[in-house]
């Protein structure tokens, strides 16, 4: 009988470490391989996830486990893919999210091929996720046992053809038996705090990061009052149920609409909701961002976290972004299903609705969230199954 072959994607942490481990003692014929993504230290803080350290790991993990073990650059298409995206969206003003398209672009897409190429029947990882297949063939992702952990956020812009041929083995684990299981059997990545930042990279130095293409630009920091006009008639349009496409237009505001309270260094460095790097003083309450104007190199600021400026209501997803993890029929004009949704890692779920109206999709949630920035991705579970994504647009 066949030996399945599995290479695991070795990050040099200890949940790869883990998950090569279990996929060992089931005895899979598995390859350890690492992925190179990145050349400049110069963004990256010091003493954070170093990729050579982490390679070395890695390869220290493969000996102890005694399978092959190989180092695979994909630094080229991770500049084109991802680093490239990072620049183009922020440079428009929006906030993109990286590690989700780091999964979809590199890890499951470049690397997968990677690894068929070299035999493998399946590619593993050390995602906190879940993976199932009905009776009909159809694979689906449900979220990790620990909630605390789990990490089916960042894999919501997987495919159903991606899906089949990745292994998830330590989904059903907590961190600390992940641990527990590394100390165990010696593994050197036991003790190994988690890493940080961006995808493969590490924790990044961001304005220094962006700096490299988005120069900077001095501009005003402009502080709106919580009565101004675009904030009450948003709650207004709220309540009398205005056309959604209407309520997922951003709040819009000029200089005059409020006093200078500082200066910035280029709009395209901060995102909604940002409260860190504003460097504002003298005021009596934190201040935080809730609109941005790239175009005339504004920033615009709220005081306090409860300012209704941050929150909103509905926002509406990019069409051509749109990803059902089942590969599952659309929504149909008219149609609307209930769903808990998150649009950052870590959030907790939140109740709405999935409508579609005019061959567009919107979500409507049941209450108001902070901080929604296009760019960002919005995942839809139902009963602890991702069931799709998007980005979005408004």
């Amino acid at each position: 009988m066949k030996t399945n072959k599995v290479v695991i994607a070795l990050s040099g942490g200890v949940d790869s470490s883990v998950a090569a481990f279990l996929l060992k003692k089931k005895g899979y014929d598995l390859i350890g391989l690492f992925m190179k993504n990145w050349h400049d230290e110069n963004v990256t803080i010091s003493d954070e996830c170093p990729w050579l350290e982490d390679s070395n790991d890695a390869m220290l993990v493969a000996e102890k486990l005694n399978i092959p073990f190989q180092t695979v650059d994909l630094s080229k298409e991770y500049k084109e893919r991802i680093i490239d995206y990072m620049f183009d969206e922020y440079s428009r003003g929006n906030t993109p999210n990286p590690d989700i398209l780091c999964n979809r672009e590199i890890k499951f897409d470049v690397f997968l091929k990677a690894a068929l190429n070299i035999g493998a029947d399946f590619v593993a990882t050390g995602h906190y996720c879940q993976k199932y297949k009905n009776d009909e063939g159809i694979f689906s992702l449900k979220a990790a046992v620990d909630k605390n952990k789990d990490q089916s956020y960042f894999l919501c812009q997987i495919t159903q053809d991606q899906l089949k041929q990745v292994l998830f083995p330590i989904g059903h684990l907590k961190k600390d038996e992940v641990r527990k299981i590394a100390e165990q059997n010696k593994l050197i990545t036991a003790s190994k705090k988690d890493s940080q930042g961006l995808c493969f990279v590490g924790k990044i130095s961001l304005p220094i990061f962006l700096q490299q293409k988005l120069k900077p630009k001095t501009g005003k920091i402009v502080e709106i009052e919580e009565d101004h006009i675009e904030i009450i008639n948003y709650r207004e349009n709220i309540k009398s149920n205005k056309s959604l496409e209407l309520l997922t237009k951003p709040f819009q505001f000029n200089e005059k609409d409020g006093n200078q309270v500082g200066e910035h260094n280029g709009a395209h460095y901060y995102t909604i909701g940002q409260r860190k790097g504003l460097n504002i003083g003298g005021r009596p309450h934190p201040s935080f961002v809730i609109s941005i104007d790239i175009i005339n190199n504004l920033v615009f600021t709220c005081q306090k976290e409860n300012h209704k400026g941050l929150y909103r209501k509905v926002l509406k997803i990019k069409k051509d972004s749109v990803n059902w993890i089942t590969g599952e029929t659309d929504l149909m004009t008219g149609e609307n299903g209930n769903f808990d949704f998150r649009i950052r890692y870590r959030q907790p779920l939140q109740k709405g609705t999935l409508i579609k109206e005019n061959n567009n999709i919107f979500i409507v949630f049941l209450e108001f969230q902070k901080g929604i920035a296009p760019g960002q991705f919005a995942a839809w579970y139902r009963n602890n199954e991702l069931v799709g994504s998007g980005v979005i647009e408004s």
